[in-house]
């Protein structure tokens, strides 16, 4: 073999990479822990910061665009790419995890203190922490700009002698229009771009007065994601079971800094402190400090702060929306919000007073319906069942299945089942069979008794209490089913109020929680807008202020979206029965501007009736002196009754003021007629009698409630 050069091969052979293929880094196999998914996909749960808008265009003058979107405003200078007329612009909006953070801390707040039937008491603070305060938290030094030109914000000498000539443009404009004596703007405030340095950070504090937690369930509580207490088929205010985790997976990724929590339980003598962070990578609780300590105020509930990146500027009002709506929702409960900066102007203290101690009942878990079940949780049941044979099984891990019921289904199913089989085991196939049958067999609807809806009674205190209305109206539909769900809905319309514009102000709620994003495609806001008309019912659809409020309760909201921020309009069950109540609200609506418009037309034609009255008493008057003259005189002799009208007139038994009284007794007495008349073509009847409900009375209870849609008679014992 010949080690050195060839002469008989021309080419020189070149040096290369080896043909034999390499383990890449990438096909290694990976795996992703549950806090790591959500931290990459915090958009599911609802701690997203990244605003995606199509805009359409005819043209493009440049790349520093200004659009509306998901209602604010916001300078778009980044990531725009055109596809033919339509612009995809991503711009950088860190808010919605603020808001996404109250309102998970406040809907466990209320959880927590419904669950042991007290009253809640929520107290809400969010303090704005400045970049150098942070850097003070954190241990980190300020630093003067060295490089000016690296960061976003850098104005070239070009835009800035760009930006001077057009504000010395709208100076002159402004300047020739008030010379005109025209109605002079105010120049708009500069904008500038606000990057990712520029952020800015807020200590969020949620206290309530709730059941607390045990001192060593903590940890986990808050530092493992998928693991909680409200798993299981019941109504929930959570839509994803994620709650207080995401804040502190949001704070660990913003800031870097750790969720504090101090929780007493009732009759505790201490209470724990837990300052920790959550390890992503593994989903395990990383523990700063876990103590006890002492009590001396016997305070029992839930404490907890965390530093999050946001921006209150731009969702300062859906914050403030979401509390005013759930102190609507939610009467019973008392808020407090406050906003602490170091600019006092910006500072914000609200209360929401409690209204009612009525509370709704807590939701009980339940059993899961045939028809709503699928093949993996089949397998779960079985997994998880304490029960022997397959009969037993199906008499007792599902809703609506009776032993006779349930015999006739193991016969319907083949003669491989038998009532005394083994449910541990069934086979792959055997299961597949049941779920078929599952879905092929009548099965009765699932009752209500499982929900917990706040009641009319609670609605209407709660719209009253907040928008002061004119009138309202409310009405609780019947459980009804979707997809082997019940669900029930709630509705309300109120007219005239505070703080209501005019036109449809739309409020949604799905298990007593705000609805307040994506409300163009929510089943109630299409129901309000085009299935409802609203003339029929006497209100002007774009003059009055018309408040239209729709709770739907159910072991399971069809949420639509990765938000899960609406409900969509596919289903039909949910539709009917939303339009369903808000037109038997628009009914007792109804009737009660028709009375209203009634007594108003009926003031007015007494007004104008009554106007006449002394002018129609002295005509009247003169003819009887004339005639009584006469009469006196013998020129004209009058019998009977007129002859002795006249003689009271000459002897002065009948006067003006007599006759003047008759007419406006007269005027009342044609005035009801009509009235009356026009109520019975019209329709309205006598006030429709309300139903009242007894609630059981309880051991622990020395009352009895009594309710009806607009009031709760307490009778003591």
């Amino acid at each position: 073999m010949d080690t050195g050069g060839s002469s008989e091969s021309p080419i020189e052979t070149k040096k290369g990479k080896s043909k034999t293929p390499r383990k890449t880094k990438d096909s290694v196999l990976k795996q992703k822990s549950p806090a790591e998914f959500f931290a990459e996909n915090k958009n599911i749960a609802g701690f997203d910061n990244v605003s995606v808008k199509r805009v359409m265009f005819d043209s493009i003058a440049n790349s520093d665009l200004w659009f509306h979107g998901y209602g604010l405003h916001c300078f778009v200078a980044l990531n725009v790419h055109t596809y033919g007329r339509c612009v995809d612009i991503w711009s950088y909006l860190p808010g919605k995890s603020l808001y996404t953070t109250v309102r998970e801390l406040v809907e466990n707040a209320l959880d927590s203190a419904e669950a042991i039937s007290e009253l809640p008491v929520v107290e809400v603070m969010i303090e704005e922490i400045g970049r150098s305060k942070f850097n003070s938290m954190i241990g980190l030094t300020d630093l003067d700009r060295v490089d000016a030109e690296l960061y976003d914000d850098f104005e070239t000498v070009k835009a800035r002698e760009k930006r001077l000539a057009k504000e010395a443009r709208n100076q002159e404009i402004q300047a020739k229009n008030a010379a005109l004596g025209k109605k002079v703007k105010e120049p708009a405030a500069a904008k500038g771009i606000r990057g990712r340095g520029e952020a800015s950070f807020y200590r969020v504090i949620c206290k309530d007065n709730g059941r607390g937690m045990p001192h060593d369930d903590i940890p986990n509580m808050f530092g493992r994601v998928l693991s909680g207490t409200k798993y299981g088929l019941k109504q929930t205010r959570g839509k994803y079971g994620l709650g207080a985790k995401m804040a502190l997976i949001w704070s660990k990724m913003s800031t870097g800094l750790p969720i504090e929590i101090s929780s007493s339980m009732k009759g505790q003598n201490y209470f724990s402190f837990c300052r920790l962070d959550i390890d992503i990578h593994r989903n395990i609780p990383h523990i700063h400090l876990h103590e006890k300590r002492d009590n001396k105020e016997r305070w029992h509930g839930a404490e907890i702060q965390v530093v999050i990146e946001g921006n209150w500027t731009t969702y300062r009002s859906k914050i403030l929306h979401y509390m005013r709506q759930m102190a609507v929702i939610t009467p019973y409960a008392q808020f407090l919000f406050k906003f602490v900066s170091d600019a006092s102007d910006k500072n914000v203290t609200i209360s929401f007073a409690r209204r009612t101690d009525v509370m709704p009942p807590v939701p009980p878990e339940t059993k899961y319906h045939p028809s709503a079940v699928d093949l993996l949780l089949i397998k779960r049941l079985i997994a998880e069942t304490s029960k022997q044979n397959l009969l037993q099984f199906l008499q007792h891990e599902f809703v609506n299945l009776g032993k006779s019921y349930a015999e006739r289904l193991i016969g319907e199913m083949g003669p491989d089942f038998s009532t005394k089989m083994p449910v541990k085991s069934l086979t792959s196939q055997q299961i597949v069979r049941i779920h078929q049958l599952f879905r092929q067999a009548k099965f009765d609807d699932p009752s209500g008794d499982c929900l917990s809806p706040a009641g009319e009674y609670n609605l209407r205190l709660g719209i009253i209490k907040e928008l002061h209305p004119d009138m309202v109206a409310t009405y609780s539909g019947s459980a009804q089913v979707f997809e082997g769900h019940p669900f029930i809905v709630e509705a309300g319309v109120s007219v005239g109020g505070k703080d209501v514009k005019q036109g449809l102000n739309i409020f949604r709620f799905a298990n007593r929680i705000p609805l307040l994003f994506e409300q163009g495609a929510d089943v109630v806001t299409r129901t309000a807008l085009k299935r409802i008309n609203w003339n029929s019912y006497k209100i002007n659809q774009t003059q009055d202020k018309i408040g239209v409020f729709v709770s739907i309760v159910s072991t399971k909201i069809p949420f639509k979206g990765t938000g899960k921020e609406y409900i969509g309009d596919d289903i039909k069950e949910i539709a009917s029965a939303v339009k369903t109540s808000v037109q038997q609200c628009c009914v007792q609506l109804k009737a009660k501007i028709v009375r209203k418009i009634q007594a108003r037309e009926q003031q007015e034609r007494k007004r104008n009736l009554s106007k006449y009255i002394p002018d129609a008493t002295g005509a009247i008057y003169d003819v009887l002196q004339e005639m009584a003259r006469s009469h006196a005189a013998k020129r004209k002799r009058y019998e009977g009754e007129d002859a002795e009208l006249l003689k009271k007139v000459s002897v002065r038994s009948i006067t003006k003021e007599t006759l003047s009284e008759k007419l406006a007794q007269h005027v009342e007495q044609v005035d009801y007629e009509m009235a009356l008349e026009y109520a019975t073509h019209s329709g309205v009847k006598e006030e429709p009698r309300e139903p009242i409900y007894i609630q059981s009375l309880e051991a622990e209870k020395q009352f009895i409630d009594f309710h009806c849609p607009i009031f709760v008679f307490r009778l003591f014992q």
